[in-house]
């Protein structure tokens, strides 16, 4: 189960946060702003090779005692990052592909909004409701 999800715009700075518990959310948005430095170190190794992938694919940023945090970037370098419990030894990558799948076509429904400003926060109902049922799932 997710317990954190960001969105980060190719600026590096964030469009959208939201963690669960909200006791642990300063140490979650650590994650989130150290897992950037990662995500950056992996794009420069690429170098060149990621103008001829589409997309950077879901990939384990690193691992920390309680949590392990997971990284995707689309072809627009937008950036997320999800942040997973390891209580949970059930989830599997294909399972983590599908939650930033399913992450990607909600934020894509946010930029298809006529009355979304692109670089805005995110603040959208439907993208919340994504977001809160990838937290409260239990694979």
């Amino acid at each position: 189960m997710a317990v954190c999800i960001a969105v980060i715009a190719k600026e590096n700075y964030l469009l959208y946060i939201r963690s669960i518990p909200t006791e642990n959310e300063l140490k979650f948005h650590y994650m989130v702003h150290t897992s950037l430095n990662v995500v950056d170190e992996k794009i420069s190794a690429l170098g060149k090779a990621l103008v001829d992938q589409r997309e950077l694919s879901p990939s384990l940023l690193y691992p920390t005692e309680d949590h392990n945090v997971y990284g995707y970037v689309t072809n627009s370098k937008v950036e997320f990052v999800m942040v997973v419990d390891l209580s949970n030894k059930a989830l599997r990558v294909n399972e983590i592909c599908s939650m930033f799948r399913k992450l990607h076509n909600s934020y894509t429904d946010v930029m298809c909004n006529p009355f979304y400003n692109p670089g805005d926060c995110i603040h959208s109902r439907a993208f919340d409701s994504t977001v809160t049922s990838m937290m409260t799932q239990v694979c």
